[in-house]
């Protein structure tokens, strides 16, 4: 995670969100209706009997009163400190481009709020996924780190024909700056030009074109 240029969180999930919402994919394909379950004195989440992996604890969400509360904030769940260590980097972040979202210990919000904390965290720090591992009452946000997860990954360029829609149907950002993030982060060649964007990686391209908001106006793929 770099400090060189400040970004607003608007900034970060366009800069992340893509990515990491494709990693989800990976993630979910392959845990698939696996139940989770979490041992944090030994920092890791597991589903099943076969998949173990190592987590950071960024919060945790509370479904009664609908509020996020870090986890370098969560004093009474006595939560080993070496499993804060990215929810308190994104804290010194927060404090030194005053962003709000990662400085303010508890703050109203909803589950999808907690979706947009686990991409720009999985993206900043190169995660392989992260989970929302709800309990009833509530939910915990970690990032998981796995070479076995990275080694499912797959670069299927028609991916983004899909995933991109996903992403900006759910959250407000700068279309054109996050299709660009997205696309290098998956190794495409970008080019842009005013509006138009096209892309090529392995013989595939993808052709977008955006209004003067920056708005996704057409996004299209010739996927080899």
């Amino acid at each position: 995670m770099s400090d060189s240029t400040a970004l607003s969180a608007e900034d970060l999930i366009a800069q992340y969100g893509g990515i990491a919402l494709d990693k989800q994919n990976d993630l979910s394909a392959l845990i698939g209706n696996n139940n989770w379950n979490a041992d944090l004195n030994e920092g890791v989440i597991s589903f099943g009997d076969q998949l173990t992996f190592p987590i950071q604890i960024l919060g945790t969400f509370s479904h009664s009163s609908e509020t996020f509360l870090w986890g370098w904030a969560n004093t009474q769940s006595n939560i080993p400190e070496n499993l804060l260590q990215q929810a308190a980097q994104l804290k010194a972040y927060g404090e030194a481009h005053q962003l709000p979202l990662f400085t303010t210990s508890q703050f109203d919000g909803s589950v999808n709020d907690v979706h947009y904390i686990g991409l720009i965290a999985s993206g900043m720090f190169d995660a392989s996924a992260y989970y929302v591992a709800d309990y009833g009452s509530g939910a915990l946000l970690v990032t998981i780190q796995s070479d076995v997860i990275d080694k499912t990954r797959t670069d299927a360029p028609q991916r983004v024909l899909t995933v991109f829609p996903q992403l900006i149907s759910l959250f407000e950002m700068d279309h054109q700056q996050a299709l660009s993030s997205y696309l290098n982060a998956k190794a495409f060649q970008v080019t842009t030009k005013d509006k138009e964007l096209s892309a090529t990686y392995n013989g595939s391209t993808i052709v977008a074109t955006f209004d003067e908001l920056s708005r996704l106006a057409s996004l299209n793929g010739t996927l080899s």
